[in-house]
């Protein structure tokens, strides 16, 4: 597995200059509306098109890179970032262009081998999209930027908060597209359905805690259909307690929706080494929330968790070691993680989500 363990960023949104954040095994970013938790969570968003050279489709759809870049291309000449992950490491360096695109200005690996010690193999400069995988395919450091895009690519952010009616969760869908439960859920059905035939047990551990936030459900009803071109589609249906009649995925609440996908995601064997979700608390009861906290820390010693919120319940299920601190300084994105022990006092007396309703450790809204 590849977690991270410091990440660089200059030049993002509103993240102006972060140095070498130490990431850990859980990390929960707080802060209030507007300081930078959400650009956080969308610079791997970028990452993760970069890689797969859908890097000017990703920047066109966000407004092009002048809406990119810190306070637009007058203000930021570049995007650069650095990321390190075990003895590997991703550098790149993004200039906006003329037509509101980007273009590498230099884009470098890094691995500090047990022989060699350092090398930095370059991908070049000039380009539109990244040579990762070019030089996965053909170049002298092929070994290298296969580990390194492995890596990256495995660096996964779920979004879940679609629960409208036309929501991608609440569709019919391919029973084949189950290699892996995709970021919106949207292949929630054919995931489940998966795990159903081929790891019983954690299955069961899904409807099991699901069953402890919604006590009316029984099990979900998978049942796939056989188009006449021979392909199979499921939806997500399910069962109440008592009943064996299948309801339809409109029949349970958004919170309810919300909570199974966070607990498939959260449970789900082979997961990513990295995962990432905003606000996760959003729509669940309070009880949803403590299991949910419960969740993210059992999940976060089998992969990486980033996890950013304004839920006083669940930061109340984390320790201070676990929080990075979100504010605003001068325009900017500021990350900070605590010292515990200044701390220790005031856990005597208040938990730790008291302590930042209270402003005690930060992260609420100031002038």
């Amino acid at each position: 597995m590849s977690k991270i363990d410091t990440l660089t960023i200059h030049g993002f949104k509103s993240i102006r200059q972060l140095e070498k954040l130490r990431l850990n095994d859980l990390n929960v970013l707080i802060g209030a509306n507007g300081v930078g938790k959400s650009n956080f969570v969308s610079y791997f968003r970028m990452l993760h098109e970069l890689v797969e050279g859908r890097l000017q489709v990703w920047a066109s759809k966000q407004g092009g890179a002048d809406r990119v870049v810190s306070y637009g291309v007058k203000e930021t000449a570049s995007l650069k970032t650095d990321i390190r992950f075990g003895d590997n490491g991703y550098l790149a360096d993004l200039a906006p262009t003329a037509d509101d695109a980007f273009t590498f200005n230099r884009e470098q690996l890094y691995f500090d081998g047990p022989y060699h010690g350092v090398t930095q193999p370059d991908l070049g400069s000039g380009h539109k999209e990244s040579n990762l995988k070019a030089e996965m395919d053909s170049g002298r450091s092929a070994k290298v930027a296969s580990f390194c895009y492995s890596a990256i690519s495995g660096w996964k952010v779920f979004h879940f908060h679609d629960t409208s009616e036309t929501a991608a969760v609440k569709r019919v869908g391919a029973v084949h597209d189950s290699a892996s439960l995709r970021s919106d859920a949207s292949n929630l059905a054919a995931y489940l359905y998966k795990l159903q035939r081929d790891n019983q047990d954690i299955y069961k551990q899904i409807c099991k805690t699901v069953r402890l936030a919604v006590p009316f459900f029984d099990d979900f009803v998978l049942k796939p259909t056989q188009l006449a071109s021979g392909e199979e589609q499921i939806r997500l249906l399910w069962s109440q307690c008592d009943s064996d009649y299948p309801l339809w995925p409109s029949q349970l609440s958004d919170g309810s929706i919300r909570f199974i996908c966070l607990v498939t995601a959260l449970l789900q064997p082979n997961p990513p080494s990295t995962i990432l979700i905003d606000e996760p608390e959003l729509g669940l009861h309070p009880y949803a929330i403590t299991l949910l906290g419960a969740l993210l820390r059992s999940a976060s010693k089998r992969m990486q968790v980033i996890v950013s919120t304004q839920s006083v319940p669940l930061l109340n299920e984390f320790e201070l070691s676990d929080l990075i601190v979100v504010e605003r300084e001068e325009g900017a994105s500021t990350f900070k993680r605590l010292d515990a022990e200044k701390f220790a006092s005031w856990l005597d007396d208040y938990s730790v989500g008291e302590l930042w309703e209270k402003n005690i450790i930060g992260g609420r809204p100031s002038k």
